[in-house]
């Protein structure tokens, strides 16, 4: 353990926001970069048409989401796009009752907020950054609100509204009725179970415990093959991060702890029955810096060798850059 600790180079981590998903990000080293569309064809098209002003190509592409889920997935790929937001408003200039409209210009509203914010610590923040991620905020969820009235079938709306009412301070019970409809819309999104393990950490009011108990109980309820169980090793990671030096060692090294992240593999990414969304690097991602950081590198290999190059720029960003540490944390793997 020690040797991956040292490996990593941890270092203070802001807010993870999730949402492109949990994993933006273009830089790199050499070849290799953060891809935020997650080597997916439709998705680099959607950024491509989007970082131009293109609203019917992009439109187009959404369009041919396969379910709420995958739309979701996509409109929150296009929010981290910086600039959509004037073609997608001069498009609901011209159509201000378009559900999709007002769900994409939500989203990145969202996105748009955090912009301003930073992913600095709050005392870091300063008054006109508050000021303007607020107003932000508040823009994003009049948009939302208005998507889900004109179609109270999206997913979307109540996706994104987890992260603005955490951005927000939402008491926890009102971020609970924003998880438990969206879960009425889709009951196995995942992006919204990672929205909900997010408040449920102990640095959004809620406990270890709480986390902790969420994302087995979650994992469990899913059939087998379900991608739910990364929830398990984002658990243990989040975990991980929150604790002092030395603490941080002896916790992740907990046999307890390398059980439940080869029982949660085994029943998720591992499991036969499991298939990959769009994202699935997220999860791979995941697994690879829990594995490692818990001494099982041969574990991390086997799925870094899946991963190839689709780096994601969370969760190993939390120590650095994330392509200089997933490349460390690669090689390292590899020679155990």
């Amino acid at each position: 353990m020690g040797l991956f600790a040292r490996l990593l180079g941890r270092r203070e981590a802001g807010d993870d926001r999730g949402t492109a998903a949990d994993a933006g990000g273009t830089e790199g080293r050499g070849a290799l970069a953060v891809d935020p569309s997650f080597g997916d064809a439709d998705l680099a098209r959607l950024r491509s048409f989007a970082g131009v002003g293109a609203w019917p190509a992009a439109r187009a592409v959404l369009d041919g989401a396969a379910d709420q889920d995958d739309l979701t997935l996509m409109v929150s790929v296009l929010a981290d796009v910086t600039g959509a937001e004037v073609a997608v408003g001069r498009a609901l200039d011209d159509a201000p009752d378009d559900p999709l409209l007002r769900l994409v210009q939500g989203a990145r509203h969202v996105s748009w907020a955090w912009e301003a914010r930073t992913g600095a610590r709050a005392q870091y923040v300063g008054e006109d950054q508050w000021k303007l991620f607020h107003e932000r905020l508040e823009s994003a969820e009049e948009h939302l609100y208005r998507a889900a009235e004109l179609d109270p079938a999206l997913l979307g709306p109540w996706y994104f509204l987890q992260i603005s009412g955490r951005g927000a301070s939402l008491d926890q019970v009102a971020a609970r009725h924003r998880f438990e409809a969206a879960l009425r819309r889709c009951p196995d999104h995942v992006a919204s179970h990672r929205q909900r393990l997010q408040q449920l950490c102990e640095k959004w009011s809620g406990s270890h415990e709480q986390m902790h108990s969420f994302a087995r109980r979650s994992m469990l309820a899913a059939p087998e093959g379900s991608p739910l169980g990364q929830l398990v090793a984002r658990a243990h990671l989040e975990h991980w991060l929150s604790l002092p030096s030395g603490e941080d060692a002896a916790y992740i090294d907990r046999p307890q702890v390398r059980e439940e992240l080869h029982e949660a593999a085994d029943r998720s990414i591992r499991h036969p029955d499991h298939v990959r969304g769009r994202d699935w690097p997220v999860a791979h991602n995941e697994f690879a810096m829990a594995f490692a950081l818990a001494g099982q590198p041969a574990a991390a290999h086997l799925l870094f060798a899946e991963i190839g190059d689709r780096v994601t720029e969370l969760p190993w960003a939390y120590w650095g850059d994330p392509v200089e540490t997933f490349l460390r944390t690669r090689k390292q793997s590899a020679r155990h």
